[in-house]
């Protein structure tokens, strides 16, 4: 090293040592002047922003002791500037640790012309010294993972999503309104027992919309189940305990945090080969209630029966079928799995899936300790991606339900998103005079919509693609009415590209009476193909009203609140994002399109 580069590099820790003993000593004055006129700083301070407190130290932390560790820094200098760093500085507050580029001015004298933080550290004790490290390990982890979520175009963003691995299934359960909030459960696998096995989650929410997780505490195989009130207004669950049979549990506090599973359980009346009722039932996915002094459960399965009990604590006893008879065109041995059983208007409804056929359900009436079925309605048609349905009523007397929305990208997709496991919108369901489930999306909806688009008095031509160009997204509510005399079908696309290649298509077929979303061009070959099909007719001179939302993969649809599908859609263009109305057989007008876009509300 040179006589000149050895005086430079003297020079400039000269000058860093000047600076701090003018902020030890309080000197604010020569402490301002060691700085460029130019001076900035990493947190975007400037020379004139300065204040006295900024240039020295608090009495406090020279009490304490202030150590600047400037012997450990490194000077590099050329061209008239020079970087000196690391240099630790320690006070009561902790540490912090900068590097400094100083310039040499045309008075010959080294200022700082930059100050960069490259770290900082508040105080701590051994103890916290040693956990740090897989803490900071552990917010890195999270933050990479959450910033990896929302880079997702897929994941939806106002359905609820867990944020966390791959949740398969994903049944929702144990639906209850309690004490102002809405809680739901929620399936998903677990290893920290050291065994894969299955758990509750759990959410609340006061707007069934945003939602605020809660402590894991149901752990280690529970399966299926729903919530009630027992006989002391404490809600209760019944569910499967893997291996065991149905069980019960009671709630301990008032956040539903914390519960006791019975010491009774299982609640499953045990049966050997020659017992009286062996092999009429089965212990899987229960629902139990509490009824004028006694506690019912059905046990689902492809022979649901139904058991009960005087007391919460049993004993429990087989009393027959669920069903006092049979419908045509749905067997008697048709499995009822997730069933629910609840009071809507004057008839009583079954909810429930079959692993064929997917979400559907029953109306008639329960009596003598049975359901007697008048008819049967379904909310899946091709498949079973509508899935496991769970309801509550709220203090409003709604009767809302959720679903699984079965991802269907191929699996290795799945692992590598990081995520699976979405819910529904929740629906409110009513019934109609035909007998049939009336469904809507609750009021509550409202509050996330933002950037309205109207448009009235469209006039689409038979064969016409119309485009509306005040509608572009993934994630969007969008309701159109729609009056056609002779077309034979008339709907909406969405999430059409540039070139068309991409989109989904959403109409009804008039002449055929139904309601479908095709998915044959909505995303690559590994996505999703086919056309979801639901039964639905318009009655005389009745307008269609579509209300639709779009949520990145998902699209759910509701007409006339009385029919509603639902697809999963993986566009692969980043040009997907139109809406067309189209046409065909005959003109269609248009009286009304309204549009918003809809706020993220999911946790990440």
């Amino acid at each position: 090293m040179s006589k000149d580069m050895q005086s430079i590099e003297d020079d400039v820790r000269a000058t860093m040592s000047a600076h701090f003993a003018a902020r030890i000593k309080g000197d604010a004055r020569t402490v301002r002047d060691s700085y460029s006129e130019q001076w900035t700083d990493s947190k975007g301070f400037s020379k004139n922003l300065i204040q006295d407190s900024h240039l020295i130290f608090t009495d406090a932390a020279l009490q304490a002791g202030v150590d600047i560790d400037l012997d450990s820094a490194g000077i590099h200098a050329e061209g008239g500037v020079a970087v000196v760093g690391p240099v630790c500085i320690t006070t009561i507050k902790g540490s912090i640790t900068h590097e400094y580029k100083l310039r040499e001015e045309s008075d010959d004298v080294w200022r700082l012309l930059y100050t960069r933080t490259l770290d900082w550290d508040i105080p701590m004790d051994e103890a916290s010294k040693k956990i740090k490290p897989k803490i900071d390990a552990s917010a890195q982890a999270n933050r990479l993972h959450r910033e990896h979520l929302l880079s997702d175009s897929t994941r939806p963003s106002y359905h609820f999503v867990i944020p966390e691995g791959v949740a398969f299934p994903f049944d929702p359960n144990g639906a209850i309104f309690w004490q102002g909030r809405y809680h739901l459960f929620y399936i998903f696998q677990d290893k920290s027992s050291g065994v894969k096995s299955d758990h509750w989650g759990h959410i609340s929410s006061t707007d069934l919309f945003h939602w605020r997780y809660h402590p894991t505490g149901l752990l280690e195989g529970m399966y299926s189940g729903n919530c009630f009130l027992n006989e002391s207004g404490i809600p209760t669950m019944c569910y499967h305990q893997v291996n065991q049979g149905n069980a019960l549990a009671v709630a301990v506090d008032d956040d539903l945090n914390e519960w006791t599973k019975l010491p009774s359980n299982p609640i499953t009346p045990v049966t050997e080969v020659g017992d009286e009722h062996h092999g009429k039932y089965r212990s899987w996915d229960p629902f139990g209630w509490y009824d004028d002094g006694t506690y019912y459960a059905i046990f689902g399965g492809s022979a649901p029966a139904v058991a009960k009990s005087d007391n919460l604590h049993g004993p429990w006893t087989y009393v027959g079928d669920l069903f006092a008879h049979g419908l045509d065109g749905i067997s008697l041995q048709e499995d009822v799995s997730c069933a629910e059983l609840f009071k809507l208007g004057d008839k009583d409804v079954l909810l429930c899936i079959s692993h064929r056929m997917g979400c559907r359900y029953y109306v008639g009436c329960w009596k003598d300790e049975q359901f007697y079925p008048e008819s049967h309605g379904q909310m899946s048609w091709v498949d079973n991606m509508f899935f496991a349905p769970e309801s509550l009523q709220d203090d409003q007397g709604r009767r809302i339900m959720w679903a699984w929305l079965l991802d269907s990208d191929d699996f290795c997709s799945r692992i590598g998103n990081g995520w699976s496991g979405t819910m529904s919108l929740p629906r409110v369901l009513s019934l109609g005079d035909d007998g049939t489930l009336n469904m809507d999306v609750p009021d509550e909806i409202k509050a996330l919509r933002y950037r309205p688009f109207t448009v009235k008095d469209l006039l689409v031509e038979p064969g016409q693609d119309m485009l509306i160009g005040g509608i572009r997204g993934n994630s969007f509510e969008m309701i159109i009415e729609m009056e056609s005399a002779d077309a034979t079908e008339c709907g909406v696309k969405v999430c059409v590209s540039a070139d068309g290649e991409e989109q989904t298509s959403i109409s009804y077929l008039a002449s055929e009476g139904q309601l479908q979303i095709d998915t044959r061009k909505s995303g690559p070959e590994k996505t999703p193909k086919g056309i979801e099909s639901g039964p639905f007719r318009l009655k005389e001179q009745e307008p269609l009203r579509l209300r639709i939302f779009v949520d990145r993969s998902v699209v759910e649809v509701f007409a006339n609140s009385r029919q509603a599908i639902m697809r999963r859609i993986y566009p692969s263009q980043p040009d997907s994002l139109g809406v067309s109305v189209f046409s065909k057989g005959g003109v269609t007008k248009i009286p009304l399109i309204e549009s918003w876009c809809i706020s993220p509300s999911n946790p990440y």
